[in-house]
């Protein structure tokens, strides 16, 4: 097949997705939207540009930049490079998605070349991904961890041609919506037995101000606390006005977001958390985002409490949406532990890989 014509067009983040001059935006989520819908088999990926633009503008906490990818004038792909902007961070996160008309044509590694030269002049370190793997390759790829697999697939292979590693298996679960309340009612009170001293609270979209501060510090432990394989993840710093920032972007994006925490009575100290998040379209499938156990108060079963808890009320407010998304690292067996005896199911895998700079 003859070499194409690859074009890398920066894309910027328009102020409205309906602007005249956000056409090359627009094109971009839906190359997105097409180029999972070819992964996954389903539109659970799908958004529309309304929703898309908010999480792709620059922050004070992240730079982002984004590519459109054309081969021959086609828009055939997309690039994106997120930075952290911590002091000192030495992270970078890339994202290389094809239509698969596209492969085998020299376009991906062009791409990957990019976002790498980028991330390595602006002193990083080390280049982070996410892929969810196929089936399609007998032979299986084994993180450090030693939890879980992936096949050694198109694209296993297309990162490990270009000084990839695989450093952590993901997995992907679904909850049915509604899901069996009894059981659900069950597994809270059971919990709520358990987790003597700890009650309930919970928010939707915005952070009490009493309990932003708390709030802020749990956001920070995710980093340190979730377990990471050979994933060199920087530190973040979050303060309420990040927690605010964070809350500003689901509702520009029109999403709501409930939070479910578990307060130990004694302190008032917030020390587990769980998020569940919708877009404005009711009948698209919900997102489990951050959930935390704080170390110091694991072995209270309060991973099992926000999450049943959550749930219930998550249920009771979107009877329309058909499940429940969420993603785990399969080291994680406290946790999908909890997943698995409320009824998430598995239904894909992720490989997260990492490159080394310097």
């Amino acid at each position: 097949m003859p070499h194409p014509s690859i074009e890398f067009r920066p894309v910027g983040a328009p102020v409205t997705a309906g602007a005249a001059d956000a056409a090359d935006f627009r094109t971009f989520v839906d190359v997105h939207n097409r180029v999972w819908r070819e992964i996954s088999g389903t539109d659970d990926h799908t958004a529309t540009p309304d929703e898309f633009l908010p999480g792709s503008r620059p922050t004070d906490d992240t730079d982002r930049m984004m590519w459109l990818v054309l081969a021959d004038g086609e828009p055939v792909g997309r690039l994106v490079l997120e930075l952290p902007l911590e002091p000192g961070a030495k992270s970078a996160f890339a994202f290389v998605e094809l239509l698969r008309a596209a492969w085998h044509r020299g376009i991906g590694s062009a791409g990957l070349a990019l976002v790498e030269r980028t991330a390595h002049a602006a002193g990083r370190a080390a280049v982070h991904t996410w892929v969810e793997h196929g089936h399609d390759g007998d032979e299986r790829l084994a993180p450090p961890t030693g939890a879980g697999s992936v096949p050694r697939d198109h694209t296993a292979r297309f990162l490990l041609r270009h000084g990839w590693t695989l450093e952590q298996v993901v997995r992907v679960s679904a909850f049915p919506l509604p899901g069996d309340r009894d059981a659900l009612e069950a597994h809270l009170a059971d919990a709520r037995a358990r987790a003597s001293g700890y009650r309930i609270v919970q928010w939707d979209s915005r952070v009490p101000d009493e309990h932003a501060a708390a709030y802020a510090r749990m956001k920070a432990r995710m980093v340190t606390d979730a377990p990471a394989g050979g994933m060199a993840y920087d530190e973040e710093d979050w303060d309420i006005d990040r927690v605010r920032r964070h809350e500003a972007e689901h509702a520009d994006a029109g999403q709501t977001l409930l939070v479910t925490v578990a307060q130990h009575e004694a302190t008032g100290e917030l020390c587990a958390f769980n998020e569940l998040s919708i877009g404005p379209d009711h009948t698209r499938p919900s997102h489990q985002e951050d959930t935390l156990v704080l170390a110091e108060h694991r072995g209270h079963r309060l991973g099992m409490l926000v999450k049943a808890a959550g749930l219930l009320t998550w249920r009771e407010r979107f009877p329309d949406s058909p499940r429940v998304r969420t993603y785990n690292a399969e080291e994680n067996r406290p946790m999908l532990a909890i997943n698995e005896a409320v009824g998430f199911v598995p239904i894909a895998y992720e490989g997260a890989w990492k490159k080394a700079l310097r």
